[in-house]
């Protein structure tokens, strides 16, 4: 391994001893007080590994050549205190190094974690959350494993290396030279297969984030693959990505492990070397048994760490995946950064101002143009028209989980651009189609309405959410388990739950996404009215579909094309007999009971 290969791996930012020194510098220079206490645990397990084998050799002597039965009893004493010493030593680096690895992974789950909540939706629309599961747990271990293995490598290995080497050399200098000349074919050999594991270790991981996808998609779609008897099809995806998973794990255990062979035939040939000389030595030079006993014994006790740190480059790069896809996460520049120190948005009446607004998701495809309106305060603005229009998006601009592209969004005259966002989504209640309810109890999901809420608070949002009376008929009333994405409730009463959480947070501005769409008639009316009290003296825009829940708004648009081609009341549009008209009828046609055929 020439310099210049060295100093490439160290320039690429990727290459593992960058990710290496960066781990070390960013994770365990916090803890250096610790490790420091780790080293020394370990040189001294190390020290007494080297006077083990040393006093060996004088027992070996003491009872074959002087025949001092004292000496040997006091070595043997001696042997056992070193004993002792080690195991206590080794004891307390372990504990030490798994305190310090719980904390790093806990610190890089909560820096992937933290990462993750600074990011827009767009981001999260490109990936599959299974990916990002993978990431936190897979990372956040890797790192502390890596982390680990070089302190172990450069702290136990190399410090019982040294110390057993110091004694090999003074028992037998020439022995211990040729010993040494096993490395360098072993160092070519393991190089060239360090290549192979980056490339296999990747798609290991690939393929476990598809097992956890799959496995999360079929959990969260029990229903439908039940409905559509699609066991059989989840069942080959699955053996799909755990074939590919179980091949690539082979393949790295074939491949990891092929240095096996050539570490053990070049440590017996060393081994075979020394006990032939060390034997000569004693039969024909006269030299004492206990030196022979000596060396090979700490030739013998030097193998495993030898292999080991001769390994090690091999471990940390098939460790070293990890590593990569949790920096490749928190090395992305925000989608959505802190802006918290930007000024408050101050909202007042909470009068809301489209100035020709523009935006598209993706570039060529644009989904609002140069759209102008005004939201009056305490008034309900409905937003209504074909699907695709972007009625949904305008919504998404006010609590920008996207920012407009060209114009201007006012909220009292101030331009929430120029504002923190969570000053702005502070004052926004947002209560949506899908409803998210997270695992936890009935009272955790309404008081993440406003953190700190009181129990009087809670129950009297739920109460004016229509909810309370179904909450008190479960068993546990409040602390009523809601189960993952609030599966153990109707869509109505989830529905009304997320009413209750918008209630309690007591917003002056509701964005209401077809808050209705996908409930039966007796589910709407309480939904309905739960609505009605949450709007009561706020400004609110609706997004609607079905057009006889906003037929009361202050203020109908109705959006096509990413324009806003009819404004109006409900009667007056009707009057005017134009696209809102057309909807309108075509609605009441769909919604009316089929007549029975006449009687031939």
């Amino acid at each position: 391994m020439t310099p210049s290969w060295f100093s490439a791996q160290f320039a690429d930012p990727h290459g593992t001893p960058a990710l290496a020194k960066r781990l070390l510098a960013e994770n365990a220079l916090a803890h250096w007080k610790r490790y420091a206490t780790a080293f020394g645990l370990m040189g001294i397990a190390a020290g007494c590994t080297a006077l083990s084998a040393h006093l060996l050799g004088e027992v070996i002597n003491q009872a074959y050549v002087d025949r001092n039965m004292r000496g040997v009893v006091i070595l043997g004493g001696g042997t056992l205190v070193l004993f002792i010493v080690k195991g206590l030593a080794t004891y307390g680096h372990a504990v030490i190094l798994s305190r310090i690895g719980a904390r790093i992974i806990a610190t890089n789950q909560r820096r992937m974690f933290d990462k993750l909540l600074n990011e827009g939706l767009g981001f999260f629309a490109d990936r599959h959350s299974s990916e990002f599961v993978a990431r936190l747990t897979t990372g956040a271990s890797s790192a502390t494993y890596v982390i680990n293995l070089l302190i172990t490598a450069f702290g136990r290995d190399l410090l019982m290396l040294i110390a057993l080497l110091i004694v090999m050399v003074s028992k037998e200098p020439m022995m211990s030279l040729v010993s040494v000349l096993v490395v360098p074919p072993a160092m070519v050999v393991l190089r060239k297969l360090v290549r192979r594991i980056k490339g296999i270790a990747r798609n290991q991981f690939t393929g476990s984030t598809r097992i956890i996808e799959t496995m999360q998609e079929m959990v969260q779609g029990i229903r439908v693959v039940k409905a559509f008897t699609l066991e059989e099809a989840m069942r080959a995806r699955l053996d799909s990505s755990v074939e590919a998973v179980q091949h690539e794990s082979i393949k790295l255990a074939r491949v990891a492990n092929r240095s096996s062979p050539l570490m053990e035939t070049l440590g017996g040939m060393a081994i075979s070397i020394a006990i032939v000389y060390c034997g000569y030595r004693v039969i024909v030079t006269g030299a004492s048994p206990g030196e022979f006993f000596a060396f090979i014994t700490a030739f013998l006790l030097a193998y495993e760490p030898a292999k080991r740190l001769a390994r090690l480059n091999l471990d940390l790069n098939s460790n070293m995946v990890g590593v990569r896809v949790m920096f490749e996460i928190i090395d992305t520049v925000p989608t959505e950064p802190i802006d918290d120190g930007k000024p408050d948005l101050a909202v007042g009446p909470a009068r809301i101002e489209f100035e020709r607004v523009s935006f598209s998701y993706r570039p060529g495809e644009p989904v609002l143009h140069e759209v102008s309106f005004v939201a009056e305060p305490s008034r309900m603005t409905a937003l209504v028209g074909p699907s695709g229009g972007g009625k949904s998006t305008v919504l998404n601009l006010i609590l920008r989980y996207y920012d407009a592209q060209a114009g201007r969004i006012l909220i009292d005259g101030q331009d929430i651009a120029a504002h923190g966002r969570r000053s702005l989504r502070r004052q926004v209640a947002f209560v949506g189609q899908n409803v998210h309810l997270f695992s936890g109890t009935i009272r955790e999901n309404i008081a993440f309405g406003r953190p700190g809420a009181t129990e009087a608070e809670i129950v009297a949002a739920a109460k004016a959410a229509y909810a309370h009376d179904f909450i008190i008929a479960f068993p546990n009333r409040y602390d009523t388990q809601v189960g993952e994405h609030g599966l153990q409730l109707s869509g109505g009463q989830r529905q009304r739950i997320a009413i209750a959480r918008a209630l309690v947070k007591d917003a002056p501005i509701i964005l209401l996404d077809e808050a209705t769409a996908a409930l039966d008639s007796e589910s709407e009316r309480y939904v309905q009215d739960a609505i009605a009290e949450l709007c009561k003296g706020r400004t609110t825009l609706v997004v609607a579909h079905r057009l006889s829940t906003i037929m009361h708004a202050d203020k109908i648009m109705v959006i096509e094309g990413g324009r806003i081609c009819e404004t109006g009341r409900h009667e007056e549009l009707l009057r005017r007999g134009g696209r809102y008209a057309s909807f309108f009828r075509l609605q009441l046609q769909h919604d009316a009971p089929e007549r029975p055929a006449a009687a031939g």
